[in-house]
């Protein structure tokens, strides 16, 4: 079993947005963290897995994490197919040496992706002893309206994957209990996106502490779950006003995470 001391806290690369992904792998290694989650997008950098092993070894941080391009603004990256994105992240983590990829459902309008996602997804992760970590998400909402924008659900836990990943940004703007969350997926969770938020029908990924989730008891509850995945660092800096001040709210998640990792060792009896 893992204590949660020997967990591994990472920096995903978007955190460092609109910098690049370059960059976030110069921070990573000057403030220590265990290694970075490499989020595919627009950044050319990011999508290059040769210009990633560079970065990898000239830093000393390694890879930990992939997250496949499934945002809005990457719809076209490595691919229009939704399938292709997945095979080549896996391909890139197993390049690579990343224990997880990162997945979002689909959008709704996705339909022959979203119907056979369940399914599909447990093919690929039988093809491979990368995780296949598959993320809550959030309905969208502007004033009282509410859309479901993600299929087969938001909620991931209503299906059956083999591994979760959680995101306490998304658990505040989707307006559920977040420890609720971690029961249903139970030895299932395999990956985490620490951030906070306030409820707000924006994603705010904010600096753990800093909203209403139960960012701390989650990682104090990781020494008695048997947790084997990594803590990821994905929070929102663009409104930092200088590259110091972006590197003092990462410099804060990772004291934030790492203290409350700590204290949840501390706690457990030793036999």
């Amino acid at each position: 079993m893992a204590e949660a001391k020997d967990v591994r806290v990472a920096l995903s690369t978007a955190s460092v947005y609109p910098e690049s992904t370059a960059t976030a792998f110069e921070i990573a290694a000057r403030l220590g963290y265990d290694g970075v989650e490499v989020m595919v997008w627009t950044d050319p950098v990011s999508q290059d897995i040769e210009a990633l092993r560079r970065l990898s070894d000239y830093h000393a941080v390694p890879i930990l994490a992939v997250h496949a391009p499934c945002l809005l603004i990457t719809q076209r990256v490595w691919s229009t197919d939704p399938w292709v994105k997945l095979q080549r992240a896996r391909s890139a983590a197993e390049k690579l040496g990343a224990s997880t990829v990162v997945v979002h459902p689909p959008f709704r309008w996705q339909r022959q992706y979203a119907r056979d996602f369940v399914d599909g997804i447990w093919r690929m992760a039988n093809e491979t002893d990368v995780r296949f970590a598959v993320e809550n998400m959030y309905p969208w909402r502007y004033r009282d309206r509410e859309m479901l924008a993600y299929a087969p659900d938001w909620d991931v836990t209503q299906h059956d994957y083999r591994h979760f990943t959680i995101d306490l940004s998304h658990t505040a703007t989707a307006r559920t209990d977040a420890l609720d969350m971690i029961d249903r997926m139970g030895d299932r969770l395999g990956h985490i996106h620490l951030a906070d938020g306030r409820g707000s029908a924006k994603d705010e990924h904010l600096v753990p502490g800093r909203g209403t989730q139960p960012c701390a008891e989650l990682l104090e509850r990781l020494a008695f779950t048997g947790f084997d995945g990594h803590v990821v660092i994905e929070v929102n800096t663009r409104r930092a006003m200088s590259s110091a001040e972006r590197e003092a709210d990462l410099a804060e998640a990772l004291e934030f995470t790492r203290k409350h990792l700590a204290s949840a060792a501390v706690r457990v009896p030793r036999r």
